[in-house]
């Protein structure tokens, strides 16, 4: 069982929610370094770009001067200083497709020393009077990233007579992206060891309450239904260990019930092997008897006779009330019900009963506040039913007695039936229902012990209730209840 249920290393719940923590933080780690960047490089790009621009256009005016005043000497100086200032590299190039060109003595860069590079397109821009900016991050005069502008200088009569450029080398961007990714990957390396130790701790909580839920789970499949999990809590886990242990009840339930079936099927067959056993030996002594000839007299042979017909009535009457009650248990049986009015179910009953009432001299008292009681239910069903109650409080009673019956209807129609015989003793009161139980009093030596057993199951079948009180010397009261039925007319 342990070698079974191993299970490998890269299937356990720790190294699967591991791998995906630590692919998700990787990828967003990963996505924050590109986006952070991404924005560091636009951002500088754009700042730097803003500046050189503004500045771009104070050299412009600043040339556009020179020309006017034909300070074309003074143009070398000026820019020369401008680039050990700000750090820039400045080009000046004529326009060779002006009427009157700047002079070459301001001119740093040749525009035919140009053609073919990248910065030819700005340059052009400039000349047709539209400032332009070029982002490079290695071309091929420079190995750092740049940032270019250009703005076209005027001359005589506002014509273009040549394009200023600007030229920033951002060496600094490529540094702050390196260090930036040397600590992105610092942070990953850390934040994956930190994350090892709280998804140690993280599937411990998880993988525990499993474990043990599985444990138990072993347990209530070895039959062992008393096992539970003791896991407390308010979460998913919580609510799958508390279905575990009602699990666990239910199955304990089931058990104790199926040895209660078992033992009641085992007590089931010893009362009927028991009670067919007496009448079987009676009826085979009997019969041994008259084969052999003991027995010659008329007399006796008809005594012989009809005490083999009255034992064989009373294995009729026991496996009828044993069919009869196996089909009331049965929860797929269903009786076939009808409005009925108890009132002549007891007309019925009293012509049945009366007359075994008057063989001890039983009176039979009928009390009733309604004409009618009307419920749902199998006209037979409530006859028989009634019949074994009334039929024992005759039986159990001495003569010159009176049985009562009480009908009542409110939200409920209630029936009681009460004795004034010898009553039962409490301790028998809770098995009276019982098959096959029967007291020790002579009343019933002829009786099966499935009676009230049937009385109670066909009660259960009409949705109603039978309780019983009983004092010894006193007598015992029947009590039903039934839910009435509305005519409609």
């Amino acid at each position: 069982m342990h070698k079974e249920n191993r299970v490998h290393v890269f299937n356990r719940l720790f190294f699967k929610l591991y791998l995906n923590y630590a692919v998700m933080l990787l990828v967003t780690a990963v996505l924050i370094g590109l986006i952070f960047m991404k924005l560091y490089e636009d951002t500088t790009m754009n700042d730097n770009l803003d500046k050189i621009k503004s500045q771009a256009a104070g050299i412009s005016k600043r040339m556009s001067e020179f020309i006017q005043d034909e300070k074309y000497d003074e143009v070398t100086d000026y820019i020369k200083d401008l680039e050990d200032i700000n750090g820039l590299d400045i080009w000046t190039i004529s326009n060779p497709l002006a009427v009157f060109p700047m002079d070459e003595e301001m001119e740093t860069n040749a525009y035919a020393d140009l053609e073919g590079t990248d910065y030819i397109s700005i340059i052009d821009s400039a000349f047709h009077n539209i400032p332009d900016k070029r982002t490079t991050y290695k071309d091929e005069l420079y190995d750092v990233p740049t940032i270019t502008v250009s703005e076209p200088i005027y001359g005589i009569n506002r014509e273009v007579a040549g394009a200023v450029l600007l030229v920033l080398e951002v060496d600094g961007l490529n540094k702050v992206i390196q260090s930036s990714l040397q600590l992105i990957v610092i942070s990953i390396i850390v934040a994956l060891a930190i994350s090892f130790i709280i998804i140690i701790v993280f599937a411990t909580e998880l993988s525990l309450p499993i474990s043990r839920m599985r444990g138990t789970a072993l347990e209530l499949a070895s039959g062992n239904y008393h096992s539970k999990t003791g896991i407390k809590r308010n979460d998913e886990l919580g609510d799958l260990a508390k279905t575990v242990d009602i699990l666990s009840e239910k199955l304990l339930e089931n058990d104790i019930q199926r040895k209660n079936l078992d033992q009641m099927r085992l007590d089931f067959f010893a009362n009927v092997s028991h009670e067919l056993r007496t009448p079987i030996a009676v009826i085979r002594a009997y019969t041994e008897t008259l084969v052999d000839g003991v027995v010659k007299e008329t007399d006796k042979v008809n005594q012989y006779y009809d005490r083999m017909l009255s034992e064989c009535k009373s294995m009729e009457r026991l496996v009828g009330d044993l069919m009869l009650l196996s089909k009331m248990q049965n929860p797929d049986f269903s009786i076939e019900k009808e409005p009925v009015d108890l009132i002549q179910v007891f007309h019925n009953i009293m012509r049945s009963a009366s007359a075994i009432a008057e063989k001890k001299n039983i009176t039979i008292q009928v009390i009733k506040d309604s004409p009618d009681y009307w419920m749902i239910g199998d006209y037979e069903r409530l006859r028989q039913m009634f019949m074994i109650i009334l039929d024992n409080a005759i039986k159990f009673s001495d003569e010159n007695r009176t049985v009562h019956i009480n009908l009542s209807k409110s939200d409920k129609i209630v029936v009681t039936i009460r004795d004034e015989g010898i009553g039962i003793e409490q301790a028998d009161l809770g098995n009276i229902f019982e098959k096959f139980y029967k007291s020790n009093l002579r009343q019933n030596a002829s009786g099966t012990g499935l009676g009230l057993a049937i009385a109670k199951q066909i009660s259960l079948k009409h949705g109603g209730t039978i309780e019983v009180k009983s004092t010894l010397g006193v007598g015992t009261e029947f009590i039903f209840t039934f839910l009435p039925y509305q005519m409609e007319f």
